[in-house]
This record gives structure tokens, sequence and C-alpha cells, in this order.
């Protein structure tokens, strides 16, 4: 019933949008910036076949002003076949289509931003001030985009100064005194062009909802160690020496600390439940820089190129206690220094064969390092000093040809190949992909893939402790996807996708003996829907539903796998108002997702976790000829106490309001 009730008063409050007065006005988001495109690995303005014939949701940097997004997660939370996740790592994860993060390649600009570590990423370390576009490719992807994405891509496009100067300022304030102050500047001049965005973010702690029961480790209002900062700054200079050249320099710094929440469960007997882990991150720094060319060298033939360099160094600490005063009574407590680094490059050239198709080669090179060293407690007052320094490099080398025979019909044929160079030897796997869309009419498109990608082992698998196995080998996994995608009258599209993936070989950690090992193998299967109208010409209505089928084959007592939702509903809609006012709002539900009784526990049992409904309402009004905007947010507005992961209540209602200048 308390569910209805939400879903109910979401429908009104909707209802109310789509019958708003009709007047036209300009679109909300435009703040004369430019996409910088000479990072992107695939060219979407070139609508390639690879594309047309996959899944890409695009989110813009207009339905991020819209929805209020302040990080990566939250600006694409609303995607179908999306999940986010936070547990006891205190950090959200974003799965696509059950495959976890470490499945899933992020790229800023076209350069890896996954960790050398673990190739699982932060988003919330991704700032969304200077994003134009973040294409989220879900299941078959381009082989130009390597190993590892078995999940899927996604590619962040920033923004770029065009003739028209732009600037940006703006200051938001929330519940217990967060804060965001964020700014960008943007202008080109002859044959440069330059844009430059920060911002520093502070979170005291977040609130808890009023459902929630304190325990003797988490008090009632606010979660306890939830606190963090972020400062960042980001810069690209491009240059155009001819009309068949350009170049661009990009750099991003970022610094900041941040808790990780501990579980609220306190019973020693509680089945489901890991145990309570104080850990902060003390200190995290992370430079990035990046080169990148294109060069037209004849009318068909083009070469472009990325020369990369990523670094971060974080200073974590797991105390003994809830009050982190000390790291030398319990065992497995550390004072740890984190170094990890990225540098790659990348050529890709490409030939136009006119009406026989396209030809793109990809040859990259990577080198990950890892670095890890500190105190750590083998036993009570007694720290012990450890240090490792690893790395591995990865080559991969593609070719993907793109054709369409006929107007209305176009396919992609793909092969790569990848090596991991590491100190026991060579490890090397290959990607397939086949794709194919055909517009049956102007309004029609159907469309199929099949993948087989790899994914290489991570730095810690491989190597981290005890539980570390030098020998393992890639991940496999096999990816069908069919769909079709109607456009409608007014503005109006839907689209249907069904999707097959069958996961080998995944890499899990054996209990028994502590170590990762090759054995686990994971079957996901559903559906994903969704619709898009501006049937009324200021307003935006979006909706999608996910069914999500998973089943782990490897792990004797499981059914589902842990942490997946088979459903979840998306609901989305905005009215531009001719007075300068714009409501937002956006309605979540998630269900049916399970855990399981932890390690050593027998006969293994499973629970399933409260489905949840979120909404989220935001209203922004311009002033002063759309250089001015204030705006006033409401996220999780009926305070549900809800949890993605068990232990790990998320955040109740929250409270923010905020003003924005543009020129």
């Amino acid at each position: 019933m308390h569910q209805q009730l939400k879903l109910g008063m979401f429908v009104l409050i909707l209802g109310g949008l789509i019958t708003a007065p009709m007047t036209s006005r300009a679109g909300q988001g435009d703040d004369g910036t430019a996409e910088f495109t000479l990072g992107e690995v695939i060219i979407s303005a070139d609508k390639p076949a690879v594309e047309a014939a996959g899944t890409v949701e695009e989110v813009t940097a207009a339905d991020i002003e819209a929805s209020g997004a302040r990080t990566l997660n939250e600006a694409i939370d609303l995607l179908p076949g999306v999940n986010i996740r936070v547990g006891g790592d205190g950090v959200p994860r974003i799965d696509i289509r059950g495959l976890k993060t470490r499945h899933v390649v992020l790229l800023l600009d076209g350069a890896p931003f996954n960790s050398t570590f673990d190739q699982q990423f932060d988003p919330t370390l991704i700032p969304v001030e200077n994003i134009a576009r973040i294409k989220v490719t879900k299941g078959p992807s381009s082989v130009l985009y390597g190993q590892g994405g078995i999940g899927g891509v996604i590619n962040i496009i920033t923004k770029k100064g065009t003739k028209k100067t732009s600037a940006m300022a703006g200051l938001e304030i929330g519940d217990h005194e967060p804060y965001r102050v964020k700014g960008s500047v943007g202008g080109s001049a002859g044959k440069f062009d330059v844009f430059v965005s920060g911002s520093a973010t502070r979170q005291n702690s977040f609130p808890l909802s009023d459902d929630v029961s304190p325990t003797s480790i988490q008090p009632k209002d606010y979660r306890v160690n939830s606190d963090g900062q972020r400062n960042n700054v980001s810069a690209n200079v491009g240059y155009s020496p001819t009309d068949d050249l350009s170049l661009a320099l990009t750099l991003s710094y970022q610094r900041g600390d941040y808790g990780k929440p501990p579980s609220m469960i306190t019973d020693p007997f509680d089945p489901y439940a890991s145990s309570a882990k104080y850990v902060r991150v003390n200190n995290f720094e992370g430079y990035s820089a990046q080169l990148a060319a294109d060069y037209q060298v004849t009318k068909p033939f083009s070469i472009r190129s990325w020369l990369y360099f990523n670094k971060m160094d974080e200073q974590e600490t797991q105390y003994d206690n809830q009050f982190m005063n000390s790291t030398n009574l319990v065992k497995g407590s550390y004072d740890y220094e984190y170094k990890t680094d990225i540098i790659g490059f990348t050529l890709q050239p490409k030939y136009e064969l006119g009406k026989a198709g396209t030809v793109t080669l990809s040859l990259s090179t990577e080198k990950d390092s890892w670095k890890s060293s500190g105190l750590s407690t083998k036993k009570t007052n007694t720290f012990e000093y450890d240090s490792i320094k690893k790395d591995v490099t990865l080559y991969s080398a593609a070719a993907e040809y793109e054709v369409s025979p006929l107007p209305d019909f176009g396919l992609t044929i793909g092969y790569g190949h990848h090596w991991q160079d590491k100190d026991e030897g060579n490890e090397n796997g290959w990607s397939l992909l086949t794709s194919a869309y055909y517009d049956v009419t102007e309004s029609t498109r159907l469309k199929a893939a099949f993948q087989r990608n790899i994914r290489f082992a991570s730095i810690k698998q491989l190597y981290d402790g005890s539980s570390g196995d030098p020998l393992l080998k890639p991940e496999k996994a096999y990816l069908f996807q069919v769909g079709v995608e109607q456009q409608l009258p007014g503005k109006t599209k839907l689209g249907l996708t069904g999707f097959h993936t069958t996961a080998k070989n995944l890499i899990a950690k054996d209990d028994a003996l502590n170590v990762n090992k090759n054995f686990s193998e994971v079957r996901y299967q559903g559906i994903e829907l969704s619709a898009e109208t501006r049937i009324v010409p200021r307003l935006l209505a979006r909706a999608s539903y996910t069914y999500l089928d998973s089943k782990d084959k490897s792990t004797p007592g499981h059914d589902e796998y842990q942490y997946t939702p088979a459903q979840k509903v998306t609901l989305e809609g905005k009215y531009d108002f001719d007075f300068g006012l714009t409501p937002y709002i956006a309605f979540t539900y998630v269900g049916d997702q399970y855990t399981y009784t932890k390690t050593g526990v027998f006969p293994v049992q499973k629970m399933e976790l409260d489905d949840f409904a979120l909404v989220n309402v935001k209203l922004t009004q311009k002033l002063m000829k759309n250089t001015c905007s204030l705006y006033i947010g409401v996220d999780n507005l009926f305070d549900e106490n809800y949890e993605t992961s068990y232990g790990y209540p998320q955040r109740g209602r929250f409270l923010y309001g905020g003003v924005e200048f543009r020129l």
C-alpha cells in the first residue's frame, strides 16, 4: 500500500506536467559550449553501423542540469539495464545487465579511468560540470574499445570552447551543511579553443531515513563515517593549424578524502551480515593528461591517436574501532599508501572505401602499475611493514569493417586480439563482433548483435596477499541481443531489446582455499523497454522497464546472482514554462534482489532485500534573460528506507538548493 501511494502521487504530479500550457522556449542546458570529440574512440557524429545496431544510451548536459545530478553515477542512474549499488567499500558501483563494475570500461575523452589495482572506478570522482554527453554502451560493443568491457562501456565526452565565450559559476548547499561550488569558462580565438572547469564539494554526512532503527554503532539521523570532500579542476586546449589536422591537450587534477560507512548490523550471529569495518581514505590525489591528434591524410584516409597518463595516490586506514583512534589492537587493521599509474598509446587508422564500406584499425599498448606500502596489524600490538609493487602491460590489435550494401541495411564485423604481459608470462585472448540493423520503414529499425569478449585478471586478482593467483586465465563472455526501435508521431520513440549473456571462467574467490580461481559461471538474460516523448513542445517524458533474470551456475546453494535486482522501473518528466520555470520529477522502483548467507555458514540460505521506490523532484527558475538560475530540490522525497547491500542503509530525504550564473 505504501508503494502504491507513492506511485499514485507520482502519476498525479507527472499528469500535471503533461497538461500544462504550451508555448515555445529555448532548450534548457544550452550553455554555448560544444563537444570535445577528438577523444572519442567511436565517432557518433558519423552514425556508425556498430552503434546503430547496438544498444547505446546517451545522457546530455541538458539532462544532467535538469535532474540535478552531481556525479557520474547520479547522471546515469535512470538508464535501463543500469544498477547502482553501494556496499562495504562505501563507493557506488555501476553494474550493467548484471555484470559488475570491473566488467565495465570507463573512458574519459577516450582515456581509460579504471583502477589499475582492481579495474573498478569511483563514479563520485567524476564531476559533471565539464560533461557534454555520456554514452553508455550495453552488451555488445565495438572491438575498437579493446578487452575488459564484457558488461559495457561508459564513454564521457567533455565540453569544448567555441567562438562564443561562455562562463558559469554556481553554488549549492543542502542538509547538514554540504556544499558544492562549481565554475567553468570556455572560448576560442583563431586556431585555438579552450575549456576549463572546476568544482569543490563537501559532505559532512548524509541523512538517514527516519525509519532506520539505530544501533550501538549507528545512531539515528546521520550516517556514521559518510563525510568527505573532493576538489577538482580540468582543462582541454585544442589547436587546428590546418583544416586537416587537429591537436588537443587535456589535463585534470583532483584531491580529497572520504569515509566508508560501516555495516550497521551489530548481531555477531546474523548469518547474512558482514562484520563492521572502520575505514577512511584520509587522502587521495590524482592527475591525468592526454595528447590527442586527428589527421586527414587524404580524403578517404585519416589517422587518430592518443597518448595518455593517469596517476592516483591514496592513503587508506582501517581502524580497530568505531571511534577510529587506533590501528594496532585488532588483527587486520592497517595504514597503507596505494599508488597506481596508467600510461598508454593508441593509433587508429581509418579508410573510407566509398560504397564498399569503412575499415578502421586500432593498435594500442598500455602499462598498468600498482604499488602498496604501509603497516598492518598481524597480531595485537604488532605492526608489520608490507610493500609490493607490480605491473602488467596490455596490447591490443583490432580491425572493424562497416558496410551498408543497401540504404536501409548496415553490417559490422570486427575482430580483436589482446595480450597481457606479466612476470609469469603472457596471456592472450580474442574478441569478435558481428552486428546488423535493418530499417523496415523510415520509422522502424530492427537490429541484432553478437559478441565474444574477454577480460584479463586485475593486479589485485593476480597478486593481492595470499588470495592472488598469477596464473589466472582471462574471463570470457558471449553476448547476444536483438531489438527494435520505433519512431511515432509527436517526437515519440519506443525501444525494446532482448539480451542473453553467458559469462564463463569468471574469477571468484574459492572460500575453502581463500584463493582466486577461474571457476565461476553466470548467465544473465532479460529485456529492456524504453519510451520517450516530446508530443507537447516543451514537455519531455521518459519511461523504462528492465527485467533481468540471473543464474549463478557455479556456486553451490546459489540461484539468482547476489545483489542483482530482477525488476527496475523508471519514470522521468520535465516541463519548461514560458516564464522560465522548469519542474522536474523522477521515479525509480527496484525489486526482487537477493543476498546469501556469508562464507562459512551452512547450509546456504537466501534472503530477499526489501523492494524500494524513490522519488526525486527539482524546481528551477531562470531569471535575467536566462543568465541566472535558482533551484531547489528534494532527493528521496518520501524518505524511503532502502538498501542496495544488506546492512548498508542509503540516503534518506535530502533537501538542497542553489544558484547558477551563466554568460
